[in-house]
């Protein structure tokens, strides 16, 4: 379970940390071609939501691989489901239903298997 958690964790670390850094470097004219969705946001809740995945990846790895604060790392799950699950009903409210859709559910998915194994100690 233990090695399972671990790549779980590397991957969706992986993931958000892209994105986010994507988020706050590109300009947002630039990423309204990839991510249609951020031209109706305003750029600052854009911005906002790039720093709280990259912040949500660091938290995912680094406290409980360093032993400092273990506790912030189940937290940072439960905070990255709870972003997946606002941009989910985000996407559904706007009838955004496309294949891109299944990803936020991959990624809620895989954020509350963390924060499961991570509060059992695995």
């Amino acid at each position: 379970m233990t090695i399972a958690t671990w790549i779980v964790s590397g991957l969706l670390a992986a993931a958000y940390l892209l994105t986010g850094v994507m988020k706050l470097t590109r300009p947002v004219s630039a990423l309204g071609e990839m991510m249609p969705y951020t031209k109706d946001l305003p750029p600052w809740m854009t911005r906002t939501i790039g720093a709280l995945e990259v912040l949500g990846a660091i938290g995912l790895i680094v406290p409980w691989l360093t032993g400092i604060a273990p506790i912030l790392t189940p937290i940072a799950a439960v905070a990255l489901a709870l972003l997946q699950l606002v941009a989910l009903i985000f996407h559904v409210v706007r009838k955004e239903v496309q294949p891109g859709l299944a990803f936020n559910v991959v990624l809620f998915v895989a954020a509350v298997f963390i924060a499961v194994a991570r509060f059992a100690g695995f």
